[in-house]
């Protein structure tokens, strides 16, 4: 039997409201909503647990369940109202099933790399959930080994990051800590570090990327911060040919991403 929840004054909807809205309750429960059949099937292959699952059976009948996660005697089942699953739908256009997934532990000494020579992404204090979902689909077109986040001003597991990065928050390999910390590691492990900046830079084309690299970048406002500046094996610069001096930073990530992955075929 599945649980049924109609109203909307249920604590089961007051509590995915609030892991929806509140990174502060993400944190206290170690765990985040999910929404979307491909969502929910990329965070589960990607090793995330799924806790429980919520599906509106006029939108997502409940025969489909199995396809979408055939252990489901392992997780609670619930059912919603239409009128429910309407408010707590995340996206405008939905597709009748959301989940809660335990989140992941984030941190530096947990990540494996592909490759001898990885190539990583490195992003210094991303703001907005737009641009760290777009910079995670470039990294996961790629199939880059890490995408590394510094100083984040964002929980990685709010709602409109999953969103923009149509769930490649699954599939990429992702790791927080401080600036310092993330050089350090870089260091550590061998890894050129190529930052994006307009000073002492050379044109991306001419930097040899094919050993371990990183590729760093920072915000459209600042851009990188001195520590990374004064850490880099070499500074690059995406040359502008028009009236701007600079781009959005997840498209400028892409070019630099695959003119490294060019030089490695």
């Amino acid at each position: 039997m599945h649980k049924f929840v109609s109203s909307l004054q249920n604590s089961a909807v007051k509590r995915i409201l609030q892991l929806q809205e509140k990174a502060r309750a993400r944190k206290k429960e170690n765990a985040f909503v999910v929404e979307g059949v491909r969502e929910i099937s990329l965070a589960l292959k990607g090793g995330y647990k799924v806790l429980e699952i919520y599906y509106n059976a006029d939108l997502f009948p409940a025969e489909k369940l199995k396809e979408l996660y055939p252990e489901t005697s392992e997780v609670e089942l619930t059912k919603l109202s239409a009128e429910v699953y309407e408010k707590i739908a995340y996206r405008g256009s939905t597709e009748g099933v959301m989940a809660i997934v335990a989140t992941k532990e984030l941190s530096l000494d947990k990540l494996k790399f592909r490759n001898e020579n990885p190539l990583i992404l490195v992003a210094e204090a991303p703001e907005k959930p737009g641009n760290i979902g777009a910079l995670l689909r470039t990294a996961d077109a790629a199939a880059i080994d890490a995408v590394l986040i510094a100083n984040p001003k964002t929980d990685i597991f709010n709602p409109n990051i999953i969103r923009s990065s149509v769930g490649c928050i699954f599939t990429n390999r992702i790791a927080t800590g401080t600036t310092s910390e993330i050089i350090e590691f870089l260091k550590q492990h061998k890894i050129a570090i190529f930052g994006a900046a307009l000073q002492a830079s050379v044109p991306y084309h001419t930097a040899d990327f094919t050993g371990g690299s990183a590729i760093v970048v920072g915000t459209e406002a600042t851009g990188l911060s001195d520590e990374w500046l004064e850490n880099t094996t070499k500074n690059i610069v995406i040359p502008m040919e028009g009236e701007i001096d600079s781009m959005n930073v997840s498209v400028a990530a892409g070019i630099l991403i695959f003119e490294a992955k060019r030089q490695r075929r």
